[in-house]
C-alpha cells in the first residue's frame, strides 16, 4: 500500500484533518506498537509499509514490553497529547488500516501476539483467535 493510500484510509476512519494529521497520529500508534512487540516482528510489519511510516516501526527499543490494551491506549495518548477516549480512536483508525496494508497471515501472527482484548483496535473481533488471553 502506498503512503497517500495508507494516509487516506487512517484520515478516513480517524476523521482527521489532513494527511499530516493522519501521518502523525500513525507514526505514535506504530511506534508503540513496536514496542510491544519486539524487533523482529515491528520489521516484519515495516517491510509492508511505506516511507516515512516503516521508520516508526524501526526504532530500536530493545526486548518487547508486556502490556495490555489500557497501557498501550495510555502509551499512545502519551504520544500524540490525547485524551484515552481519543486514543483509543486513534489507534483504531491506524491499526484497522495496519491489517488492511500487511498480508493477513502476517497479521494473524501479531494478533497471536497480543491480547485478545486488542483485536477489535484492528476491526476484528476478540477471543482466542484474536490473541492471547495473558496480555503477552
Amino acid at each position: 500500500m502506498r503512503l497517500h493510500e495508507f494516509l487516506t484510509l487512517v484520515r478516513d476512519r480517524g476523521e482527521y484533518h489532513s494527511d499530516d494529521e493522519a501521518e502523525r497520529v500513525s507514526a505514535a500508534v506504530l511506534w508503540v506498537l513496536a514496542s510491544r512487540v519486539g524487533p523482529q516482528e515491528a520489521a516484519s510489519l515495516a517491510a509492508d509499509l511505506p516511507a516515512p511510516l516503516d521508520e516508526a516501526l524501526l526504532l530500536e527499543r530493545g526486548r518487547p514490553e508486556t502490556f495490555g490494551r489500557a497501557e498501550f491506549l495510555r502509551r499512545v495518548a502519551q504520544q500524540t497529547g490525547a485524551r484515552p477516549r481519543t486514543a483509543e480512536w486513534d489507534a483504531g483508525a491506524v491499526l484497522a488500516t495496519l491489517g488492511e496494508a500487511v498480508p493477513g497471515e502476517r497479521v494473524d501472527h501479531l494478533l497471536a501476539r497480543l491480547p485478545a482484548e486488542c483485536a477489535d483496535l484492528f476491526g476484528r473481533r476478540g477471543g482466542p483467535e484474536g490473541g492471547t488471553h495473558d496480555g503477552r
